[in-house]
């Protein structure tokens, strides 16, 4: 099925969009405001491109042999792909029936959007848990917590593969409670393959000047290597593996 949509861009990578070298589908649209988002061009619908399904899709199958070389797949990433789950779902269908491997990058805030055969096109789910501590959570992206740890569980319950993507942000999320509540949910799910640390960078702070923005953490540095090896520590005494 033909279905519109608007994308921000694509690309292709090789690093935490999944595994191998990837194309990256850059859907436009989220309803989070993360404090440390380096992508703030993406927040909203129209800084997309109006395209459809197909024409994505038609990018992708150039790109086809040399992906499978590669050993990658096909990544629907954003801003938020579920605020555009008919998109998301026929670019994910589209890629598997060409016979890539699928994965979907997304907050889990809009999991409740994703239909069961959205879900059967998706091998692999990269969920972001950005804090355990509810308050912070909300202070972090404006909205609550519980729809993502429901979509975490659902996704636990289908056996859907996953890879926690936990972003490190010194004097925010790097509290050793915090961590570890993270890391014991993970651990608890039982499908979660792999957690990738991300250490919190001010890479897109050009965006926010170029926007007219105020980037809310620039005057955040990088987490040192001790907190970065710390936390990795702690998601690895659980019994993940963690990058």
């Amino acid at each position: 099925m033909n279905v519109p949509g608007r994308l921000h861009s694509w690309d292709l990578s090789t690093g935490v969009d999944g595994p191998g070298t990837r194309f990256v589908a850059f859907t436009a649209g989220c309803p989070l405001r993360c404090l440390y988002c380096a992508n703030p061009d993406t927040w909203r619908m129209r800084s997309g491109t109006a395209t459809t399904s197909d024409g994505v899709l038609a990018d992708v199958e150039r790109h086809r042999r040399f992906i499978i070389a590669a050993g990658g797949g096909f990544t629907v990433s954003g801003g938020e792909p579920l605020l555009q789950p008919a998109f998301t779902g026929a670019l994910l269908a589209g890629a598997r029936d060409l016979g890539l491997h699928t994965a979907l990058d997304t907050s889990g805030f809009l999991g409740a959007r994703a239909t069961d055969d959205l879900l059967d096109a998706c091998g692999l789910v990269l969920l972001d848990i950005k804090s355990w501590d509810r308050t912070l959570y909300h202070r972090l992206t404006g909205r609550d917590l519980h729809p993502t740890l429901t979509f975490a569980r659902r996704l636990a319950d289908r056996g859907t593969p996953v890879w926690v993507r936990f972003v490190l942000v010194p004097g925010l999320t790097d509290d050793p409670d915090n961590v570890g509540g993270v890391a014991r949910f993970a651990a608890g799910l039982g499908n979660v393959e792999r957690v990738d640390v991300l250490p919190f960078h001010r890479l897109g702070a050009h965006k926010y000047r170029d926007l007219g923005l105020r980037f809310p953490l620039a005057d955040v540095e990088p987490p040192d290597d001790a907190t970065v090896a710390r936390a990795l520590g702690q998601f690895r005494e659980t019994g993940l593996l963690a990058v």
